[in-house]
């Protein structure tokens, strides 16, 4: 089963500083896109995996790009450095990237992001713009369709400004 927002509560609850990309972040944005997992940009610091590993525990974690299904309970070891995280759990896929082909690292994505009041905790979105960057960097087919559909949303929401805040009741 598929949920997508139990998944993001657990990573607020968490008090992880992420950002959330791709196809939920456009949902957020008023896209009609349908999405079957949950996409985050982070920074994946030894404290951050210690504090994700927590959020997760009880959804049996695993890298879901491996044959071997391995827990990310067990691996890696703690302090290695890790670049993405793909993981399925009982909750469904999540992805954690430090860093959004066309945007760049965790750092720039978070200072172009807006604010989004969700599951009484203030998170973090990819920009509208920054969107649209990572989907023409990507380049497949379906990115270049989600790029226009958010170019189309971007041109409706003209008055706002790249700091508005959206009010999402999940």
């Amino acid at each position: 089963m598929i949920d997508i927002n139990r998944l993001l509560q657990r990573l607020c609850d968490a008090d992880i500083d992420f950002v959330i990309v791709d196809g939920f972040a456009a949902t957020l944005h008023g896209s009609s896109l349908v999405t079957r997992d949950l996409d985050v940009c982070a920074t994946l610091s030894s404290e951050n995996v210690a504090k994700l590993r927590n959020a997760l525990r009880d959804l049996k974690p695993a890298h879901r790009l491996t044959s071997q299904k391995i827990s990310f309970l067990d691996n890696p070891d703690p302090g290695a450095e890790i670049r993405n995280l793909y993981l399925r759990t009982d909750f469904g896929p999540v992805d954690v990237l430090t860093s959004i082909l066309g945007v760049g690292e965790f750092d720039r994505v978070r200072a172009a992001s807006i604010e989004v009041e969700l599951f009484e905790h203030t998170c973090r979105v990819m920009s509208l713009d920054d969107l649209i960057l990572a989907k023409e960097a990507l380049g497949r087919e379906k990115d270049l369709l989600a790029a226009k559909e958010l170019r189309a949303v971007r041109e409706k929401q003209k008055p706002w400004s790249a700091s508005a805040q959206i009010k999402v009741s999940i």
